[in-house]
């Protein structure tokens, strides 16, 4: 493969977020004009797991033991079904040059408000294998090395993309992504984003629609169990008396904090029906959300990800978002959906042309850094020489015609 530092460059982006429904699939043509890099949406889709991978993967997690054979075999699998979700991204664009993936995690290991490490599966070698085309991977690591979080790095595209509006409105602007763990970047004009977990988006919620319903139910689809329940206020207050919260950013969590035994501690004595846990715990992600909003003086919100297709959530955030816009990613031309794995995409495509992709100021880094690593395809993976500008803007351009 060979290319032009800057030329147009058709990139797929991978990831699986934290509530391990599948894989997001984006594929994007990216460009560099001076120091602006061009975003064009080409396709995006969202591909399940199989019903026992995704069981498997669950039951990897935290607190769960898990033994070094079954993350062996989790890893092949979680990279096979990569390379599929790969291969349908480059047909999707009708071709693609490179492919970038942010896995799936695991596991993030922090102890006393530090990373100190992090474990993403799905071996990019089966991609490179499946489509023929370079992989850049492990893409959180580096972040993680040099005293950072490894996340948020939507914190980069953030900062690229939402820097104008915040100059344009004289107030913050705020990134917000609502998967099992919910994130903010705020942006502000004239200074460096700041970027962290607010805490659960949908993770408890889907392990209480799992219970409530038998296993019938992944999540509280529509948010209608919520809307069927009253909040509980004394279980409202326990969660969120929980420490995570007042901890001082940068910070960053994930489901080896928020899983099924923390709730059910924290639901010790009490006693509520299960719609009423779904409304609290609905509750709880607003409230937590629209606190860390207001505590920045937001003027807009521009919401993605799953917990974007739950009205319930959505009116009880709007609720607590007073005297802020709030706006969904599709309303300035990113696809709430596939959000992530447009940054993956974004990514990837800084590391191949030598762009530092982290955001220190978010993630707590020393310094920014190149991210990843590259596994070649079919061919010698030769390199564009490094833009010679940085990259401090991000334009979306209209949706684009594949190959």
């Amino acid at each position: 493969m060979t290319a032009r530092s800057g030329e147009p460059l058709t990139v797929v982006g991978l990831i699986s977020g934290t509530s391990i429904d599948g894989i997001d699939v984006a594929a994007a043509r990216l460009s560099a004009e001076g120091g602006e890099v061009v975003l064009t949406p080409l396709a995006e889709a969202e591909l399940p797991y199989p019903d026992e991978l995704r069981e498997r993967l669950l039951a990897a997690l935290p607190p769960n033991p898990c033994t070094a054979e079954e993350l062996t075999r989790l890893d092949t699998l979680v990279g096979q079904s990569f390379g599929e979700a790969a291969a349908t991204g480059v047909d999707l664009a009708g071709g693609a040059d490179l492919v970038a993936s942010l896995g799936q995690t695991v596991f993030h290991w922090v102890e006393d408000g530090r990373a100190r490490g992090t474990l993403q599966l799905g071996q990019p070698a089966w991609i490179a294998e499946r489509t023929g085309l370079p992989v850049v991977a492990d893409l959180r690591a580096r972040d993680v090395a040099a005293g950072g979080h490894g996340a948020p790095l939507a914190s980069t595209l953030d900062q690229l993309w939402l820097r104008g509006l915040a100059e344009d409105t004289g107030a913050p602007a705020v990134g917000l992504n609502i998967g099992g763990i919910a994130n903010i970047t705020v942006v502000r004009s004239g200074a460096d984003a700041v970027a962290y977990d607010t805490g659960p988006g949908n993770a408890l919620l889907d392990v209480a629609a799992h219970d409530i319903t038998g296993g019938r139910q992944r999540s509280d689809l529509g948010g209608a169990l919520a809307a069927a329940g009253r909040v509980h206020s004394g279980l409202l207050e326990r969660l969120l008396a929980d420490p995570y919260y007042t901890a001082p950013p940068p910070k960053s969590t994930g489901k080896e904090h928020f899983h099924r035994d923390y709730l059910r501690t924290q639901m010790s004595g009490l006693e509520l029906a299960g719609e009423d846990l779904l409304a609290t715990l609905t509750e709880l992600t607003a409230i937590t959300i629209a606190a860390e909003c207001a505590r920045h003086g937001a003027g807009t919100v521009v919401a993605s990800g799953g917990g974007v297709e739950n009205p319930v959530l959505m009116h009880a955030l709007g609720t607590r978002l007073t005297g802020t816009a709030l706006r969904t990613s599709d309303d300035l031309g990113l696809p709430r959906a596939a959000k992530e794995a447009y940054l993956t995409a974004l990514l990837g495509w800084l590391t191949w042309h030598g762009q530092p992709a982290n955001l220190p100021s978010a993630t707590g880094a020393a310094g920014p850094r190149l991210l990843g690593s590259i596994t070649p395809g079919a061919h010698p993976a030769v390199l564009p020489s490094p833009l010679p500008a940085a990259i401090t803007r991000l334009r979306m351009a209209p949706r684009g015609k594949t190959r």
